[in-house]
C-alpha cells in the first residue's frame, strides 16, 4: 500500500537527483576550459602515440626521452605555425581587407556593382534583380573578421591552455602504461579484456585517422598556396589557410572554401577589369581548388576515412550525413571518431550480433 510517507520519501529522492544533475552540470560548465583541455590533449596524445613508439622501437630512445623529444616536436610545430601566420597577420593589420569589415563591405558593394555591370552588358537586366535582392544588407560581413580575430585572440591568450595542454600530454605519453594498470583495477573482471582490448583497438585507429587528417589539411593547404600564388592572389596565405581549415568538415568544408576562395579572389582584384581580369582570374582559381579537391577526394580523404578507420566510404559517407543532419557542422566532424569508437565497442561486448558483424568484419 502507497502512504504519504513513501509518496514524500519518492518526491525528495526525485528533487535530490534534479538538484545533483543541476549542480553537475553547473561544475562541468564552470570548468568547460578544463574539458577544453583535456580533449585537446587527448587527441595529441592520439597523435603522439604511433611517434613515441616509433622513437622506443626504431631508433632505442627510452620511454621518458622518446616522450620528451615527441613532446618536443609538437612545440615545435605549433612554434613553427605561430612564427608563420601571427607576423604575417599582424603586420597587415592595419590594412589587410580580411580584417576589416567596413573594408569588406565596400568591396563586395563595388563587387556587385562591378556585376551587375558585367551582366547588363550582356543584355541581363541584373540591375532590378539585384537591387530586390538587396544583397549586401543580408551578409554578414563580419564573419571573416570575426574568424581571424577570435583565431588570433584565441591564439594570443592561449597561453596558459598551452601550457597545460602540453603538461596534460607529457604525462598522458609518460604515464599511459599507468593509466592502464589503475584502470585495470576499476573495471570489473567480468569485463575486463573487453575493455581492453577496445582501448587498444580506439587508441591505434583514432591515431592513424588524426594523423591522416593533418596530412590531409596540410596537403591541401600547401596546393591552395600554390594555386593562389600563380594567379598572385594577396594575402595568398592566411586565404589558404582558412580554405584548408575548412576541409576538417567532411564534404560541404571544401565547397564553402570555393565559394570563400572566389569571393576573396574578386574582392582582391577589384581594381582591375572585371571581364578580362576579375572573373578569368576567379575562374582560373576556382579550377585549381577542384582540381586540389578532386585530388583529395580521390586519394587523401578514402585513405583517411575509410582505411584509417576501416570502414566503407559509402558507409562513412551516410554516417556524416546523418550526424550532419542530427548536430549540424559539429556532429558532421565528430562523426568518424565517435563512430569509429561505437564499432570498436560493439564488436567486443556484441560480437554474435548479425548487423555488428557486418558492420565490423574489417575491424
Amino acid at each position: 500500500m502507497i502512504t504519504s510517507k513513501i509518496i514524500a520519501n519518492g518526491i525528495l529522492r526525485a528533487i535530490g537527483v534534479i538538484v545533483l544533475a543541476s549542480l553537475s552540470l553547473y561544475f562541468l560548465y564552470q570548468i568547460q576550459s578544463v574539458l577544453i583541455y583535456l580533449m585537446v590533449a587527448l587527441i595529441l596524445t592520439l597523435i603522439g602515440n604511433p611517434i613515441l613508439d616509433f622513437f622506443k622501437r626504431r631508433l632505442k630512445f627510452n620511454h621518458v626521452f622518446a616522450t620528451i623529444t615527441t613532446l618536443f616536436i609538437f612545440i615545435l610545430i605549433i612554434a613553427g605555425f605561430i612564427m608563420m601566420f601571427i607576423p604575417l597577420i599582424l603586420a597587415q593589420g592595419q590594412n589587410l581587407s580580411l580584417l576589416n569589415t567596413a573594408e569588406i563591405e565596400k568591396n563586395s558593394i563595388q563587387l556587385i556593382n562591378q556585376i551587375s555591370v558585367f551582366l547588363e552588358s550582356h543584355h541581363i537586366d541584373a540591375s532590378k534583380m539585384l537591387k530586390e535582392a538587396n544583397i549586401p544588407s543580408k551578409m554578414n560581413f563580419d564573419i571573416i573578421p570575426n574568424f581571424l580575430n577570435a583565431l588570433l585572440g584565441t591564439i594570443s591568450s592561449f597561453g596558459m591552455g598551452l601550457a597545460s595542454v602540453l603538461f596534460i600530454v607529457f604525462f598522458f605519453l609518460k604515464d599511459r602504461v599507468s593509466f592502464i594498470v589503475s584502470a585495470k583495477k576499476l573495471i570489473p573482471d567480468s569485463h575486463e579484456e573487453q575493455i581492453l582490448n577496445s582501448l587498444e583497438k580506439i587508441n591505434h585507429l583514432l591515431s592513424r585517422y588524426f594523423i591522416g587528417l593533418l596530412l590531409q589539411l596540410l596537403f591541401v593547404f600547401i596546393f591552395y598556396f600554390i594555386v593562389l600564388l600563380i594567379f598572385g592572389i594577396p594575402n595568398a596565405i592566411v586565404i589558404a589557410f582558412l580554405c584548408a581549415v575548412l576541409n576538417i568538415i567532411p564534404y560541404i568544408g571544401p565547397l564553402i572554401a570555393s565559394i570563400l576562395a572566389a569571393i576573396l579572389t574578386m574582392i582582391s582584384n577589384l581594381g582591375s577589369d572585371f571581364q578580362t581580369e576579375t572573373l578569368p582570374t576567379t575562374i582560373y582559381v576556382l579550377i585549381g581548388f577542384w582540381i586540389v579537391q578532386i585530388i583529395d577526394n580521390n586519394v587523401s580523404q578514402p585513405i583517411i576515412f575509410s582505411k584509417s578507420v576501416s570502414s566503407h566510404p559509402l558507409e562513412i559517407f551516410l554516417v556524416i550525413l546523418i550526424a550532419g543532419f542530427l548536430f549540424g557542422i559539429l556532429g558532421m566532424i565528430v562523426a568518424v571518431p565517435l563512430y569509429t569508437i561505437l564499432k570498436v565497442m560493439g564488436k567486443e561486448f556484441f560480437p554474435e550480433n548479425i548487423l555488428i558483424q557486418l558492420l565490423t568484419k574489417n575491424l
